[in-house]
């Protein structure tokens, strides 16, 4: 999948939340959600909205594939165990500086980032 496909996948997952929802079962929920959307837009003369499903629908069916949505989803989960180990030294900084205001700060930047990391595992695993 290249660079451009995956954006328009991430911005068609951004721009409407039942396909983000449907990102975690694959292409073929992102599909079925996408086609019950056109539907609902067909039918509420949502002239606007049924084109930017279309679209949406048009880059799935092109560029979609189950293997690049692990390949994507195990990015992610690399991208956020960076986040973790960064997160760490600089709790571990704060500690050796002994600041408790910028402990507390960073204690609370590492706990999201440890969330955001078993999130991102979680969705992998479906």
């Amino acid at each position: 999948m290249t660079n451009r496909a995956k954006a328009v996948l991430v911005a068609a997952s951004l721009l409407l939340p039942g396909v983000a929802v449907a990102a975690d079962g694959g292409c073929a929920a992102k599909r079925l959600t996408l086609e019950r959307q056109i539907a609902q837009a067909q039918a509420q003369g949502d002239a606007g909205r049924l084109a930017g499903l279309r679209r949406a629908l048009d880059a799935v069916q092109a560029h979609c594939t189950d293997t690049g949505l692990r390949q994507q989803r195990l990015e992610v989960i690399q991208a956020r165990s960076r986040e973790v180990a960064e997160r760490e030294r600089d709790l571990r900084d704060a500690q050796a500086k002994g600041d408790a205001d910028k402990i507390r700060v960073r204690s609370r930047k590492l706990a999201e980032a440890r969330r955001e990391l078993e999130e991102a595992r979680a969705r992998a695993s479906r």
